[in-house]
C-alpha cells in the first residue's frame, strides 16, 4: 500500500485518479474485513463469558442446576449462607464484571447485545446484595431451606429418582442439609446480637413447619416417599441397602436436626425475635429494603415512587369493581359486597379436594380453541394441576413449579386445599391464567425450550418480568373466551387489585412504619380476599421484602409496551406477533425489554 501511495504522488493525469480511487477501495475494504473479524470475535468472546458463567454459576447454586435436570451436582448441598460461600460469591461476581470489561459493547448487536446488558446488570445488582446480611435471618415460613429441602425429598420435586445413584446423590445432600441446620442455628446466633432477626410472628409460623417434618414413624416421614416410589428395576439388595439408609438419615440425621431446630426457635430464637414488621427496623434495614425493591422491580424506582403507583392503581380499580358489583345488582357497598361473594353458598360449590383440580381443568379446555387466536407458538412441555402437598398446604400459595427442560418432568399448578367445602369458585379462571395457561407455563416452558438463547438466559428469572408477563396474562381472560361469569371477572379484578395493594403494603410495612395489623386492616379494606387469606398474605410480604413489588410494576410496564405497539404499528399490529416477540427474549430486566420491544417496533414499521 504504500508503495502504490508512492506511486500516486510521481504521476500525474487520469492514472492518478484511478489509482487514488483504488487506494480508497482497498483501504474500505481491509476496513470493512476487519470491521468483521472484529464483531465476530467480540461476539464469540462474549458466548466463552455468559457460556463461562452458567457453567461456574451451577456449581454455586446446585439446586438451580437440579431444576434444570442438569444432574452433575444433585449430590451437593453448599451452605450458602455461610460467610465463606458468600465470600466465594462475591469474588465470582466480581471476576465476570471484569470480564465484561474486555468486550467492545458498541460492536453487539441483537441477542449478542441484550445477553450483554442482562448479565450486566445480574452482575452489578446481586454483588451489590451481599453487603447486606440477610444471611443472619435464614429460616421463614415461606422461603426456609426446610421446605425447599423437604419437596426435594419427597420425590415430587425436582430432585430425580429413578436410578441408583440419584439416590445415592440425595443421601449426600441429606448430610449437607443437616451442617446447613447447624450453620443456620450459628448464624440466627450472631443475628441475635447484631440485632439482625426477623419478626416474632414469622418464626411462631416456622416453628410448627419444623415439627411437622419430625416422623414418629419411618414411614411417616416425607423422606420416605422415594423408598415407597422405588423403581421396580432395582435389585432386591439395592432396595433392601436404600431402605435400610433412608430410615437411619431420617431417624439418625434428619429427625434429629428438625427437632434441634424446633427447640432452638422456640425456646431460644423466638423471645429475641421483633414484635415490629418491616426490615427497616434492623441495622442498614432501609438500604437493604431500597436494594430489594430495586432488585425486585428490575428498576430504578424508589420505594416512595413505588407506593405512590400503587395508590394510583388502588383507585382506579375501585371504579372498574364498583361497575362490575352494579352489574351484578348488588345493592351494597363494595366491602359489603367482598363479604357477599365470600359467605354465599352459591360461591362454594365443591365437596371434595378432586372436585377443585377437575374445576380447574374444566378452565383449561374452555380455553384451550382460543389460545391460538393471541399465540403462534406454544410450549411442547406437558403441564399438570396438583393438590399442594399436606405439609404444606397452609403456609402455601397457589404456585407454578417448572417443568424438566429434558420433559422427564411437567411444568405443575400446585392448588393448596384446605377444605375443599370453603375453597371459593371466584378468581378461579384468573387463578389459572396467572400460575398456569398462558401464564406461567407458557413463559417459563417457551424460554426454557429456545435454545437459540445462551443458557443463562434459557433458565434466568427475573421477577418483574415474569411475574409482570403473569399478572398481565390475567387481561387476555375475555379474549380467550373467559370472565362471561360478572363474577369471575369481579375476581381478576380483585386479583389486579391485591397486586396493586402490595405496592402500598410492602413499601407501608418495611419503610413507612406500618404495623402487620395496619396492613392487614389496609388489605381488607380495599380486596375481596378473606381475612386468613391476607393475614398469611402479610406475613408473606414481611418474610421476603420487595417480592411482592415485582407484578405490579412489571404488568404495568407490558401493559405499556402493548399500547405503545398497537400506537405505532396500526393496522399493523398484530397481537399473535408481538406476544410471541414477548416471550422470544426470555426474562429481562424491563429497561432492556423495553429497548428490544422498541427495536422490534421500527422493524416491523420498515415492513411492507
Amino acid at each position: 500500500l504504500l508503495l502504490i501511495l508512492n506511486l500516486v504522488f510521481q504521476i500525474g493525469g487520469k492514472m492518478k485518479k484511478y489509482l487514488v480511487a483504488a487506494c480508497v477501495f482497498f483501504i474500505s475494504s481491509c476496513t470493512t474485513e476487519n470491521r468483521k473479524q472484529s464483531i465476530k470475535d467480540t461476539s464469540v468472546l462474549l458466548k466463552e463469558i455468559t457460556d463461562g458463567y452458567y457453567q461456574e454459576r451451577m456449581h454455586y447454586f446446585p439446586l438451580e442446576a437440579t431444576a434444570n435436570s442438569d444432574n452433575r451436582y444433585n449430590d451437593l448441598l453448599p451452605i450458602d449462607i455461610s460467610d465463606a460461600y458468600i465470600d466465594t460469591l462475591r469474588q465470582f461476581y466480581h471476576r465476570y464484571s471484569e470480564k465484561l470489561l474486555t468486550i467492545n459493547k458498541p460492536e453487539l448487536t441483537g441477542q449478542d447485545l441484550i445477553s450483554y446488558e442482562v448479565l450486566q446488570y445480574t452482575l452489578e445488582i446481586e454483588e451489590k446484595g451481599l453487603r447486606f446480611h440477610s444471611n443472619l435471618m435464614p429460616v421463614n415460613q415461606f422461603w426456609g431451606m426446610h421446605l425447599t429441602f423437604s419437596q426435594l425429598g419427597s420425590g415430587n420435586g425436582s430432585q430425580p429418582f429413578k436410578t441408583v445413584k440419584d439416590y445415592d446423590d440425595f443421601l449426600k445432600r441429606i448430610s449437607a442439609f443437616v451442617a446447613y441446620q447447624d450453620t443456620s442455628i450459628s448464624n440466627m446466633k450472631r443475628g441475635m446480637l447484631q440485632g439482625v432477626v426477623p419478626p416474632r410472628i414469622l418464626i411462631e409460623r416456622t416453628i410448627p413447619q419444623y415439627k411437622s417434618l419430625i416422623a414418629s414413624k419411618v414411614e411417616e416421614s416425607v423422606f420416605y416417599g422415594p423408598i415407597k416410589n422405588m423403581p421396580d428395576s432395582f435389585s432386591d439388595a439395592d432396595k433392601k441397602r436404600l431402605t435400610d439408609v433412608y430410615s437411619k438419615a431420617i431417624l439418625q440425621e434428619l429427625n434429629p436436626s428438625f427437632e434441634k431446630m424446633a427447640v432452638f426457635l422456640e425456646k431460644v430464637y423466638l423471645p429475641a425475635c421483633l414484635t415490629v414488621a418491616g426490615i427497616s427496623n434492623i441495622p442498614e434495614g432501609k438500604e437493604y429494603y431500597t436494594w430489594l425493591a430495586n432488585k425486585w422491580t428490575t428498576t430504578t424506582m424508589t420505594p416512595d415512587e413505588i407506593y405512590n403507583v400503587g395508590l394510583k392503581e388502588v383507585e382506579r380499580l375501585h371504579s372498574e369493581m364498583d361497575k362490575i358489583k352494579a352489574e351484578t345488582g348488588f345493592k351494597g357497598s363494595l366491602k359489603e359486597f367482598f363479604h357477599f361473594i365470600h359467605t354465599d353458598s352459591q360461591f362454594f360449590p365443591f365437596k371434595k379436594d378432586s372436585d377443585v383440580i377437575e374445576a380447574y381443568l374444566a378452565i383449561e379446555d374452555r380455553m384451550k380453541p382460543q389460545l391460538k387466536k393471541l399465540f403462534n407458538h406454544v410450549p411442547k412441555a406437558a403441564f399438570e394441576v396438583r393438590q399442594t402437598e399436606a405439609y404444606r398446604a397452609a403456609s402455601a400459595s397457589a404456585e407454578y413449579n417448572t417443568a424438566a427442560p429434558d420433559g422427564s418432568r411437567p411444568g405443575v399448578f400446585y392448588v393448596p386445599i384446605l377444605d375443599a367445602t370453603k375453597y371459593n369458585v371466584v378468581g378461579m379462571e384468573d387463578l389459572f391464567l396467572h400460575e398456569a395457561i398462558p401464564g406461567h407455563h407458557y413463559q417459563i416452558s417457551l424460554q426454557q425450550e429456545n435454545t437459540s438463547l445462551p443458557e443463562f438466559r434459557r433458565f434466568g428469572w427475573f421477577g418483574a418480568y415474569g411475574e409482570g408477563w403473569a399478572l398481565y396474562t390475567e387481561s387476555l381472560g375475555k379474549e380467550l373466551g373467559l370472565y362471561t361469569d360478572p363474577y369471575q371477572y369481579f375476581g381478576s379484578l380483585s386479583e389486579e387489585m391485591h397486586r396493586a395493594i402490595r405496592l402500598v403494603v410492602d413499601v407501608g410495612i418495611h419503610l413507612k412504619g406500618w404495623s402487620r395489623e395496619k396492613a392487614i386492616q389496609y388489605s381488607l379494606d380495599n380486596e375481596m380476599e378473606s381475612e386468613a387469606d391476607i393475614t398469611a398474605e402479610i406475613e408473606r410480604y414481611m418474610a421476603i421484602p420487595g417480592q411482592a413489588l415485582s407484578y405490579k410494576i412489571g404488568q404495568l410496564k407490558i401493559i405499556e409496551l402493548r399500547h405503545k405497539a398497537e400506537k405505532e404499528l396500526k393496522d399493523k399490529f398484530n397481537i399473535q406477533k408481538f406476544h410471541d416477540q414477548l416471550l422470544s427474549y426470555g426474562c429481562l430486566p424491563l429497561s432492556v425489554l423495553e429497548k428490544s420491544i422498541d427495536l422490534w417496533i421500527k422493524e416491523q414499521k420498515k415492513q411492507g
